[in-house]
């Protein structure tokens, strides 16, 4: 199981590196186009739900690929892995970060304030029940959970962002880096009795 977490942390460091590169571009380019922060706050709540999608569907396939269980540990554990690490990656390490950047930052946790989105869990969660695929909803689930995580900044904090690039980029990265390998990958594969041997992950 070590080295399975090991090899998938390492096989991400490149999309997610392109991903958090975006997220500056995206960045910059709000920052010099001076967008309202509402049109961030809309974008965010528009991201984060399709993350939650794809985080349930990638938690429950690679759960159900490994272990043929009963319906309601899936339910269980698509829904924790998506919405509980998902919460952590798009909202909590942002805040977090920024507060660490000196930003200031308001805390919100978009399950409780939006109840709709466990719909989207619950959404995701029947698709990856019914239908193990994992490769194309992770990649989208990474790149999401990246732009998610940025306008969560933009949105909820304050400051002058253009200066603290560099730092944003890491906090991209590592806000995306850990908690999506660790809800798609990890989390699921803790439920599995047996260690299951490395595949390539189904389209």
């Amino acid at each position: 199981m070590i080295r399975r977490i090991a090899s998938e942390l390492k096989e991400h460091v490149p999309f997610t590196a392109i991903g958090a590169l975006t997220g500056i571009i995206i960045m910059v380019v709000v920052v010099l186009s001076d967008v309202p922060y509402h049109i961030s706050d809309a974008i965010f709540h528009a991201l984060h739900p399709v993350h939650v999608l794809l985080s349930a569907i990638v938690t429950t396939a690679m759960y159900m690929r490994y272990k043929k269980g009963k319906v309601w540990p899936a339910i269980l554990i698509g829904w924790t892995g998506a919405i509980g690490i998902g919460t952590m990656s798009d909202a909590m390490i942002p805040y977090l970060g920024g507060t660490l950047l000196q930003a200031q930052m308001e805390f919100h946790v978009p399950f409780i304030e939006h109840w709709w989105i466990n719909l989207c869990a619950l959404a995701g969660i029947a698709i990856g029940y019914w239908r193990q695929t994992t490769k194309i909803p992770h990649f989208g689930h990474v790149l999401l959970s990246t732009w998610a995580s940025l306008f969560y900044l933009m949105a909820f904090g304050k400051a002058d962002w253009v200066p603290l690039l560099p730092f944003i980029f890491l906090l991209l990265f590592l806000a995306v880096w850990l908690p999506c390998c660790l809800s798609d990958i990890v989390y699921p594969l803790l439920f599995v009795r047996k260690q299951p041997e490395p595949s390539s992950p189904q389209r």
